[in-house]
């Protein structure tokens, strides 16, 4: 079977993308989980130590409360309730902190630090797997035992206002709720009024026994405006009141019943310096927790200062302070100053059911649990127990009892820290055989990637894949079979779940099929190279096959780059290693440029597509012969045409390196990422600080001024004055919502969300995007003249630049200015005059792409991702058009960047093969960072940094493949050309 080389590419992409998902879902795995199943009835609680005397408590103790109430308040940074905004804004919270009944912990979220993942450790106290960042945008119901269905079993009747993930997370648990969309960040005001208006009738009810809320306005500010913001202020000051009104009710409750509640104050977690979160900073990890209640009694002189704790304490303390059994996963321990005050037997019983569940998770988890330290402290520290309740029962009433009492709460705090962090190091289980059939799928097809360069080094750049050979047929089944007795041995033997082995028969059969066919295809392609080894000897002979300067270059970034990503120091700052290696790109690109002026270097001889509008060099030659032919007379060499020797030009292109490393430099002072320079001032901060708006409306202006003059050339007047009126557009919606400012409009003007300003541009986007692909269709399907194409490809190129205008915030305008301008000095003074061939076009703008995608303020954090662009003219959360804009949001640079290769190839180089080799060599370059990064995780997986730094890496990685899957699928469809090419006449008279 023959196939295109741009077809076999995304065919192979394709597959890839399968394979990653298939390590995906074995890597990121499912949480350490008791044994027991949550679904049967409730184990008794375990009694106090033997000892040796009389009757032992065998009971759950009282509750320590009558009512809960829990306010989370998403994005609530530890400072913004013990920090200098607190004392500003909370001065309600700040006295119940410093004065009033209460304990205050600065309580640490585990990486992710997205609002599913931590609801799920408050509530569970479990750390969530990592993949729960991809279920937060959908999520599913909770499995695991939990502090909500333990008081749902208990006959507690739950009240929920706030984030609908509670809603979906806890189904058919609460009584009374009323869900808000999570999504939407543009909305802060409404989003928490549907709280609140809940709240005054609630609290004067008392048919309730615990009340949740959910308030996420002061998310939605973050995301929109960053914690800087003049609305964070504004929104903490709300939440002291309705703190203040909580309470006040509470206190009047408990007049009547003559028994404590309890309200608790927390965070899922932070907020970065740039307004997101999902990353490991600290920032985005310490969270404030208060707990307030009568019950914590407060002398004048108590000084309390919060103390750290871990987010999953508080699911082991609620279950402890409501009468409820600690859920069976969680690794948290108690917060004992909540119990400190009790007698001491109720300590000592309290911590004794917290070692008890945590030691039981232990053994199930690890095998070799008698060895760990926390397990012998909790087994010393249950035998000192035994010997307390013994003298308690022999009502022995000296001091040796208080003393021994204490000795015994120590050793149990001790045992339950060392437990806890022992299950937290054990947190998962891999699953391998998942693992290794997904990276089987890569490495195959990276390998027959590899392997296919040869024929795609032809000129029709076609490709022989044998399917229907005897030897292929034989080779095949005889795979297929030994795999298949591979995946039955493994899910009848594997103790844990694999996921492959949950998959129907049928589905898991096609796997097998699969990576059965990808095996025979690399043997036939081997075998194909073998007898082709004297072609390949010829074509190494020949003079022409040796490297270029630019080409050597390109060749070692590209796998310097490969091998940096084992550090996890590159992998958080590879920002660093994009902006060098464009840097050393443009220097090389200088002395090339110099070179061909002043030494008159038109020794390499190179061949060209033969068109009419320009020429662009190729690899690809004859298939009957790989030697390059010299030009023709009156052709160009190596050097610049003899046109472009003189004049204006000259300097031109002599200074259009130096010009493309400037601007890279003035970007590069733009937005600072990464982890060690995130945190110092650039001239993002500057510009998006309030007291600056005016000069950041001015830059705003220019900068989308230039994306219409030089992206509109090439358009049709229609969709000029289109592009025109969609930037305009561009202009109003930020100035709606408050960014940017006209020169006529107040300071202190009311904002919007802009809808109808963003519409108004999603018009002009939709509109040019059907003109191009109006012209890209006639070209193809009526044999039109290519011109018709290059438009076509052109205009849906300008649609996507109206829509990255629209979707990136003000001050990050000029990046997609520079991108603009940069492509056309590249196009006009470097890839026309210096004649690059088709694979080294292809990899500068890759690594171009790459660069952009750094200089957008982007980074191998999730907290980076600004979702807000996912809502940019959405009133209501609509999941499918919020994740691509969101997706394309982020990815701006290297979609730009790969569209403009589309075009420049269509315009330059009119044969067919052009496309298709510039396809294979974007998705071999593609292919080759995820297929070592996939083995790297693999090795590392026991590492440090696994979940902080090579795990969002990974995610970005399986993205990217993604986003070059479609990308490659554009590629093919435009290289359907109904036109007969001039290399293809050339090629018939000879």
């Amino acid at each position: 079977m023959r196939l295109g080389s741009g077809a076999f590419a995304t065919i192979c992409v394709a597959i890839e993308v399968l394979g990653v998902a298939i390590f995906l879902r074995g890597f990121f795995p499912a949480s350490v989980k008791s044994s027991s199943r949550t679904g049967l009835q409730a184990e008794p609680p375990a009694p106090e130590p033997l000892a040796g005397a009389s009757s032992n408590w065998t009971k759950l103790p009282l509750p320590l409360f009558s009512k809960a109430v829990i306010v989370l308040i998403d994005a609530l940074r530890d400072d913004f309730v013990f920090g200098s905004k607190g004392a500003r804004y909370m001065p309600f919270t700040t006295y119940l902190v410093g004065k009033g009944p209460s304990h205050s912990f600065v309580a640490e979220a585990k990486p992710p630090t997205v609002t599913m993942p931590r609801i799920k450790a408050l509530m569970t106290g479990s750390l969530p797997g990592f993949v729960d960042v991809i279920r937060n945008l959908n999520s599913p119901a909770l499995l695991e035992d939990n502090v909500i269905r333990q008081a749902k079993a208990a006959g507690k009747r739950m009240i929920f206002y706030g984030d609908e993930t509670w809603v979906k997370l806890f189904p058919k648990h609460f009584v009374e709720y009323d869900g808000t969309t999570s999504f939407f960040v543009s909305d802060y005001t409404e989003v928490d009024n549907n709280v609140t208006r809940h709240l005054e009738r609630v609290l004067k009810r008392g048919d309730w026994d615990i009340l949740i809320l959910h308030y996420l306005g002061l998310d939605h500010i973050g995301h929109v405006s960053g914690p800087e913001s003049p609305l964070i202020g504004r929104k903490l000051r709300e939440m002291d009141g309705i703190l203040m009104k909580i309470y006040t009710a509470l206190l009047t409750k408990e007049r009547e019943t003559l028994s404590p509640s309890l309200l608790v104050l927390c965070g899922d977690h932070g907020m970065s310096e740039t307004g997101s979160h999902g990353a490991a900073s600290a920032e985005e990890v310490r969270t404030p927790l208060v707990l307030v209640s009568s019950a914590f009694e407060r002398k004048p002189d108590d000084i309390r200062h919060p103390t750290q704790v871990q987010q999953t304490d508080l699911a082991a303390t609620l279950a402890i302070g409501l009468g409820f059994p600690i859920p069976k996963d969680s690794i948290g321990s108690l917060l004992f100053p909540v119990v400190e005050r009790r007698p001491m037997r109720e300590q000592l019983r309290f911590l004794h059911l917290n070692a008890i569940q945590l030691s039981r998770l232990l053994q199930e988890n690890v095998p070799s649990y008698e060895k760990d330290p926390g397990f012998e402290q909790f087994v010393m520290a249950e035998k000192l127990h035994g010997n307390w309740v013994k003298l308690h029962l022999e009502e022995d009433r000296s001091g040796a009892l208080l003393n021994l009492g204490t000795k015994v709460a120590r050793q149990y705090l001790g045992a339950l820290r060392t437990l806890s962090l022992a299950l937290s190091t054990h947190v998962a289980q891999y699953d391998t055989y998942s693992m290794a059939v997904g990276t089987i799928i890569v490495l195959e097809t990276l390998i027959l990637l590899l392997l296919s360069i040869p024929q795609v080094l032809r000129r029709r750049a076609e490709l022989e894949v044998p399917l229907s050979s005897p030897v292929f047929s034989l080779l095949f089944y005889l795979m297929f079979l030994v795999l298949s007795a591979i995946h039955v041995v493994v899910c009848t033997s594997a103790e844990s779940s694999c996921y492959l082995c949950s998959l129907p028969w049928l589905a898991a059969g096609g796997v097998m099929v699969l990576v059965s066919a990808l095996l025979c295809v690399i043997a036939s392609a081997f075998a194909r190279m073998v007898m082709d080894s004297t072609f390949l000897r010829k074509s190494a002979a020949h003079p022409c096959s040796g490297w270029s300067e630019v080409g050597l270059l390109l060749l070692l970034g590209t796998v310097g780059h490969v091998l940096s990503l084992g550090a996890s120091s590159f992998v958080e700052e590879e920002h660093q290693t994009w902006y060098f290696l464009v840097n050393t790109l443009c220097l090389a690109l200088s002395q090339e440029t110099c070179r061909s002026y002043f030494l008159g270097d038109d020794s390499k001889l190179q061949c060209y597509f033969h068109t009419e509008p320009g020429t662009v060099g190729a690899t690809c030659m004859r298939q009957d012969c790989t030697a390059c032919e010299a030009p023709k007379a009156g052709q160009a060499s190596k050097g610049l045409p003899s046109g472009a020797r003189g004049g204006h030009t000259r300097w031109a292109v002599l200074a259009g390196p130096w010009l493309v490393l400037a601007c890279c430099r003035l970007l590069r002072s733009l937005n600072h990422t990464g982890v060690q320079g995130a945190h110092r001032p650039d001239l993002s901060h500057w510009l998006t600080s309030p007291s600056h708006r005016m000069e950041l409306s001015c830059l705003a202006a220019l900068s989308l001024l230039a994306v219409f003059l030089l992206a509109q050339r090439g358009c049709s007047p229609v969709v000029k004055v289109a592009l025109a009126l969609g930037l305009l557009g561009v202009f109003c919606y930020r100035a709606a919502t408050g960014n940017l400012l006209f020169p006529w409009q107040p300071a202190n003007r009311g904002i919007s969300k802009g809808i109808l300003e963003a519409r108004f541009v999603y018009v002009f986007v939709l509109g040019i995007l059907f003109m191009g692909t109006k012209d890209l269709l006639r070209s193809q399907v009526i044999a039109a003249d290519f011109k018709v194409k290059t438009v076509g490809l052109w205009e849906l190129y300008s649609g996507l630049v109206l829509l990255a205008a629209l979707l990136l915030r003000p001050h990050n305008l000029p990046v997609l200015t520079f991108s603009l301008l940069i492509q056309t000095i590249m196009t006009k003074f470097i890839w026309k005059p210096l004649r690059h061939d088709v694979a080294e076009i292809t990899v500068m703008h890759y690594w171009f792409g790459q660069a952009f995608f750094y200089f957008q303020g982007n980074s191998n954090n999730i907290a980076t991702i600004d979702i807000s662009s996912g809502f940019v003219g959405l009133d209501t959360y609509m999941e499918i058009p919020a994740t691509f804009l969101t997706v394309f949001g982020t990815y701006v640079g290297p979609v730009l960047w790969a569209g403009h290769l589309a075009h420049f190839l269509s315009a330059e180089a009119s044969g067919d093969s052009a496309m298709g080799r510039a396809c294979f060599c974007y998705a071999l370059i593609c292919s080759v960072p995820v297929a070592t990064y996939i083995i790297l995780v693999t090795s590392l997986r026991y590492h440090l940094f696994i979940w902080s730094v090579f795990s969002p890496k990974l995610l970005y990685e399986g993205m990217h493949l993604l986003i070059t899957a479609a990308l490659c699928v554009l590629f093919t469809a435009t290289n359907q050309t109904g036109h007969t090419s001039a290399w293809t006449k050339t090629d018939a008279r000879n």
